[in-house]
């Protein structure tokens, strides 16, 4: 039978219990998971605040392309209704960046500050880990000197190899206890800390939304003054179409 040397680093002695590590993977996993969802959360609204911008800002820039149509300066009713419009688009645009600008200070900013909390979370959970390793390798060392010969050469290192353990033994206890005792905390604090910002982010929408009511309730009584329905519009736009295709110079030869 061959001899296979002892390692050090895989002391034969349980460190850390089972259920205190499953403790802390389950209580780290469940920090992972807010991580990857915060940033997650932190980009899509911003992507939304970037989109809402072009839409007004596009909605700008089609009611003045049609207010600077030369169908303006021959007909007075068209002008108003362009007028009306053009008008309308800017007081959205102005209360669509009114909008952005407060999720961006209530929302946006508030997710961006905690996922900077992350990084020093995980460098703790490193340090854990580093600790836990020198924690095994110099059990091992102290494994190692109790099943030799009790010689008074071995008796000294085994007692150099036990005091250099204690410190190391109490380092990783203590950074073991913190996180366990604050992961948790943690990660159950998100609601508090979130929830002012989720209620900033309805009351912005629904300030925005209620002023968008006004404003097109407005625009549509002053350019629907024929009443038409939507139905009759179709009707009527099919109805020109029709007209223009009977003209000779788009007839099909």
């Amino acid at each position: 039978m061959s001899w296979i040397p002892f390692k050090i680093g895989q002391p034969r002695k349980q460190i850390v219990s089972k259920t205190v590590e499953r403790d802390f993977e389950r209580e780290y996993e469940k920090l992972q998971k807010l991580e990857e969802q915060t940033k997650k959360l932190h980009k899509d609204m911003k992507k939304s605040t970037e989109a809402d911008l072009a839409m007004s800002k596009a909605a700008v820039k089609i009611s003045g392309d049609l207010l600077s149509n030369p169908l303006c300066e021959q007909d007075l009713a068209f002008l108003e209704s362009m007028t009306a419009l053009d008008t309308a688009m800017k007081r959205m645009d102005a209360f669509n960046q009114e909008k952005v600008n407060q999720i961006q200070k209530t929302g946006i900013d508030p997710l961006k500050k905690y996922s900077s909390v992350f990084p020093s979370l995980n460098m703790a959970v490193k340090r854990r880990e580093q600790a836990l390793q020198d924690y095994k390798r110099l059990q091992s060392k102290v494994e190692k000197y109790e099943e030799k010969e009790k010689t008074g050469p071995i008796m000294v290192k085994l007692h150099q190899a036990r005091e250099e353990l204690k410190p190391v033994r109490e380092d990783f206890e203590a950074k073991n206890k913190q996180l366990l005792d604050e992961m948790p905390k943690f990660y159950n604090s998100r609601i508090d800390y979130f929830q002012p910002s989720f209620e900033a982010l309805i009351r912005a929408q629904v300030a925005y939304f209620t002023e968008m009511h006004k404003i097109f309730t407005e625009l549509t009584d002053q350019i629907d003054q024929g009443g038409l329905t939507d139905e009759q519009r179709k009707q009527e736009n099919e109805a020109k179409l029709n007209e223009l295709r009977a003209l000779s110079i788009v007839a099909d030869d």
